[in-house]
């Protein structure tokens, strides 16, 4: 297997004494936010994993920059990991299916681990809506004009259940829990969600914690999750299993 390791501001040993110590943390989403919280500042990167239909797939760890997704991976594998050892196994696993490290079998869309890590999270889109969330069947990966946004991938027929962002209130707000991974839904054809990020909550405040690719921020950030969401299409949430 091929593999790419950058571990930034980090040593082994030090993510070694990092992850021990976040294993201790028994609340899940206390976990997810005290390892989050280790990702702020570090800067926005696009395009760091290595892999297409004509390039062999590259196991990719780089804790020097994120995008949104692989700031995602990153979380989800360490909140299940005692180790860096552990880390790189468990983030096999997440990021492919069966963990099998090809770009045939690299989760690309958010929802693939809903159908593929069921294991891990659970979609609480539903349970959360208050009764507000819609439905959708799309098939994924097709564009409008018949191409594919991501060439040598198959096509897949999902349904897709969001909440519409004009539609959360307070109650949909206060259903949601630190740690949960929100991503913002996309009424593409195509696709399930243009960005994703993680829900942290502190005293009467919510927010959107995520790898930012805006100019002004360029890096991971905390941004006030209702006027994040504002004008964007809706929300889709995964919920981390114990």
């Amino acid at each position: 297997m091929r593999e790419r390791i950058i571990l930034g501001k980090w040593t082994e040993e030090q993510l070694d004494r990092l992850l021990n110590e976040s294993s201790a943390i028994s609340d899940v989403d206390r976990r997810i936010e005290f390892l989050s919280a280790q990702f702020l500042g570090i800067e926005y990167k696009e395009a760091t994993l290595t892999g297409d239909v004509n390039t062999p797939e590259v196991f990719v760890i780089d804790l020097e920059g994120v995008d949104c997704f692989t700031f995602l991976d990153y979380i989800e594998a360490t909140r299940t990991s005692k180790s860096f050892a552990g880390f790189k196994d468990n983030l096999g696993k997440i990021r492919y299916r069966s963990g099998k490290i090809s770009y045939e079998d690299r989760n690309h869309f958010f929802t693939d681990w809903r159908e593929y890590n069921p294991d891990l999270v659970e979609d609480v889109t539903e349970k959360i809506s208050a009764g507000k969330s819609r439905h959708i069947t799309k098939t994924l990966n097709r564009k409008a004009d018949g191409t594919y946004y991501l060439p040598g991938i198959p096509i897949r027929e999902r349904e897709i259940t969001y909440v519409p962002s004009g539609s959360v209130d307070d109650i949909i707000v206060g259903n949601l829990k630190t740690g949960d991974y929100a991503g913002i839904y996309s009424d593409k054809q195509g696709l399930d969600v243009s960005h994703v990020g993680i829900i942290i909550k502190k005293e009467d405040a919510v927010y959107f914690r995520h790898a930012s690719s805006s100019a002004k921020n360029r890096k991971v950030v905390d941004e006030d999750f209702r006027k994040y969401i504002s004008g964007k299409p809706g929300i889709v949430v995964l919920r981390a299993r114990k």
